[in-house]
């Protein structure tokens, strides 16, 4: 009974919560003329055990080309009208779905003469273009990608958006829509060449990434077709892509468009990996120069803002060695109510990397060496230890989310790159790193745990054998023979367990057996009478087979030995049965015995025969990649006969 009773809790448990997190979120108003401020109602917090304290992050959309990331911002709207009001947020450490999204209308009867509050700190570098998401991609749920663009040439220009990437199998998002506020047109990707103006003769093409270009990239004064190279080269990057026409900015002006994204179910099955979105922005003028920001965003199985992220994790095993550099990058946020003086950055090394090549790439802050920093100021600390790697950052200043004043999201924020090599030459298996963030004197906090694995790869392999069928009594049956030649595939240098596949062809497979003997008689030959003493028939059998091994289980021991079970099957592509018969007879007239040899009868056939089996074998040598020698027993079942496989292999 009290089972019952948990199971009956467990499920109300569990439909709350799913109830719950169909609640949407409540927008609440409070209009004074063309002034509103905004706050929210949501569904209440649910701690994950462990973590820290669950807490909500805000994206507001107010419906006219601007927004805000605060938790009740105030929005003044410089034209009379009806406007939608959207806001995204989201479940920080929180064991639920973030709640759903309702546009909550709002008219504004007034006109402002004053200048409209315009989002500022959005522009990060020196370009035209940058983006930033609501929150990370998480499977099935919403994200909203956010494209500001900002005039800085005479004229207008194409702005192309790419996403899911082909590095994955699957698509990381499926398209929703998109909200633009400032006539922003889409067109096909094939039209915006006619939107270019010609460069003039020895004009260089820069392409700028995340920024303006430091150094010519590109130089060529055929314009048009490079930059045409340019952006089809990315398109082949990417499985998908929008493009919008940027027409009538004034010089400076800073305008802003929203797409909504779902992030697929798909994507929850490569937690941690990341995923590219590109923005191309191709201007009319010549003179400017085209730009491409990258937006990197790890996928997430839960909203947290520290987290540990490798890039390139999925790695070539037979293109890894020890000098192989990985690049990981740790993610960390304030998300307390005052300011943290002191981060403390912990990673665990894993056994098969070394831990004195980590270098440290980049760091948000920036701070310098705390070796070349005088008395009280900001920098860094590294230090190592057997198994780990501290990254301290000291006297620095780094804001609280729920900090009274800190209206800037991302000045809460901070990260750590760093670079590594492995220790040694890897065995072909995963193996995890993780970080704890210390912020002052808090409770460490443990991010994700980041897992590098090596892609399966293909191993063809040759296979040569010879082939002996035992008899009935496990003797060796005199005069079975068998040459095979083979291929086979399998992963590249597995460590452990793994599958094979092989396929043989044999150069011939014969034997002959004796039929019986008649005595006596006589018989003539080219006019001439013989006595014969005895008549031996033969049966000669030669059969070109073809051999598949469509199920093989292989297990290696260690780098040297290695054991296999599986099943075949033995399909004769083409049989030739041809009876003999040896005649001992000696003259008539007497004499000495002589040998006479003919055939009597002789049969082609084809696919004549279908042979199942079972085998177990032993291989010996370079068992991962490399040359081996094996073993194999081999048990057919139509008709049933054992034989003995014994080859050698070479695995590439």
């Amino acid at each position: 009974m009290k089972h019952w009773f948990l199971l009956l809790c467990i499920i109300c448990v569990k439909s709350y919560a799913q109830s719950t997190d169909s609640i949407p979120a409540q927008v609440n108003t409070q209009e004074t003329d063309n002034k509103i401020a905004f706050s929210s109602d949501l569904r209440a917090l649910r701690p994950i055990a462990g973590a820290p304290s669950p807490f909500y992050s805000y994206f507001w959309e107010f419906g006219d080309g601007t927004f805000s990331f605060e938790k009740t911002p105030l929005h003044v709207y410089s034209d009379t009208g009806n406007y939608e009001i959207r806001l995204y947020a989201t479940n920080n450490y929180d064991d639920g779905k973030p709640p759903p999204t309702r546009p909550r209308p709002v008219r504004i009867k007034n006109k402002s003469f004053a200048d409209a509050a315009t989002p500022s700190g959005f522009f990060k570098g020196g370009g035209a273009i940058e983006m930033k998401v609501n929150r990370m991609p998480r499977a099935g749920e919403e994200m909203v990608l956010l494209i500001g663009y900002r005039q800085q040439a005479v004229t207008g220009g194409s702005l192309m958006l790419l996403y899911n990437d082909k590095d994955f199998k699957q698509d990381n998002f499926a398209w929703q829509e998109v909200r633009a506020h400032h006539q922003e047109r889409e067109i096909p990707a094939d039209s915006m060449w006619a939107y270019m103006q010609e460069q003039p003769l020895n004009m260089p093409l820069l392409l700028a990434k995340n920024g303006p270009a430091d150094e010519d990239v590109i130089t060529n004064p055929l314009r048009n077709q490079q930059v045409k190279t340019m952006v089809m080269d990315q398109m082949q990057q990417f499985r998908k892509n929008h493009v919008w026409r940027m027409e009538k900015i004034q010089p400076g002006a800073e305008q802003f468009m929203f797409v909504s994204l779902q992030t697929t179910p798909e994507m929850v099955k490569d937690t941690n990996a990341v995923v590219n979105l590109t923005a191309l922005f191709i201007p009319d003028d010549p003179s400017a120069e085209p730009e491409q920001y990258v937006l990197e965003l790890p996928i997430v199985a839960s909203h947290d803002p520290n987290r540990m992220i490798m890039r390139n994790r999925h790695m070539n095993y037979r293109f890894t060695g020890k000098k192989r550099t990985l690049t990981y990058k740790i993610q960390f946020q304030n998300t307390g109510t005052g300011p943290a003086s002191k981060v403390d950055v912990g990673i665990r090394i894993p056994d098969v990397l070394d831990g004195g090549s980590v270098d440290l790439v980049e760091i948000q802050p920036k701070c310098i060496p705390c070796a070349k920093a005088y008395e009280h100021q900001s920098c860094v600390d590294t230090v190592r230890t057997k198994d780990s790697v501290h990254f301290v950052l000291r006297n620095i200043y780094l804001p609280g989310m729920q900090q009274d004043g800190v209206h800037d999201e991302d000045s809460t924020k901070g990260f750590i790159k760093y670079t590594i090599h492995f220790s040694r030459k890897p065995a072909k298996q995963p193996f995890t790193s993780r970080a704890a963030i210390v912020f002052d004197h808090n409770e460490p906090v443990v991010t994700n745990r980041s897992t590098a694995r090596f892609i399966p790869g293909i191993s063809p392999g040759i296979i040569m054998g010879y082939t002996s069928r035992l008899g009935t009594s496990g003797s060796w049956k005199t005069g079975d023979k068998g040459l095979t030649i083979g291929a086979s595939l399998s992963p590249y240098a597995p460590h452990h367990q793994y599958l094979q596949l092989e396929l043989y062809a044999s150069a011939f497979n014969e034997y002959t057996q004796y039929l019986g003997r008649r005595e006596g008689g006589d018989t003539v030959i080219n006019d001439t009478g013989y006595k014969v003493r005895y008549r031996d028939k033969y049966e000669n059998v030669r059969i070109v087979t073809i051999e598949a091994v469509p199920l093989q289980f292989r297990y290696n021991l260690n780098s040297w030995i290695g054991v296999g079970v599986g099943m075949m099957a033995n399909v004769n592509l083409s049989s030739r049965v041809k009876h003999t018969l040896n005649t001992v007879a000696e003259n008539a007239n007497g004499g000495n015995a002589t040998l006479l040899t003919g055939e009597l009868d002789s049969k082609q056939s084809w696919f004549t025969e279908y042979n199942p089996g079972f085998f177990g074998d032993l291989q010996l040598g370079r068992v991962r990649t490399g040359p081996a020698v094996g073993i194999r027993y081999q048990y057919y079942t139509n008709p049933a006969q054992q034989r003995i496989y014994m080859y050698a292999t070479w695995r590439l």
